[in-house]
């Protein structure tokens, strides 16, 4: 699903005018990413958690040149599902028929 279908089916759920409905979804968007890269973790109760993930100093290989580089420590965005949300998907039909079979 992308974002204009999210917005059209919001706009149809609540019959908010669609311009309305964009701009409250980029709004939502920008608040996310400004508070995060300010170092701020957003919890959404029932939904989940939209935290900075520390990632470690490490050394890689560049292997067209077959050097060492490092990669200093650095966070990264993360989507951590809540409890709530991890259940409905667990015992959603449409997901466990689109599932493959074993």
């Amino acid at each position: 699903m992308t974002k204009a279908e999210v917005i059209t089916k919001i706009s149809d759920k609540t019959g908010i005018q669609k311009d309305d409905v964009t701009q409250t979804i980029e709004a939502f968007f920008k608040v996310v990413k400004d508070s995060m890269s300010e170092g701020e973790n957003i919890y959404v109760r029932g939904f989940g958690s939209f935290i900075n993930k520390k990632r470690a100093k490490k050394i890689a290989r560049n292997i067209s040149k077959n050097t060492a580089i490092v990669i200093d420590e650095h966070y990264v965005p993360a989507f951590k599902p809540s409890k709530v949300f991890i259940d409905k998907i667990k015992n959603s039909k449409k997901v466990k028929e689109l599932a493959p079979q074993e």
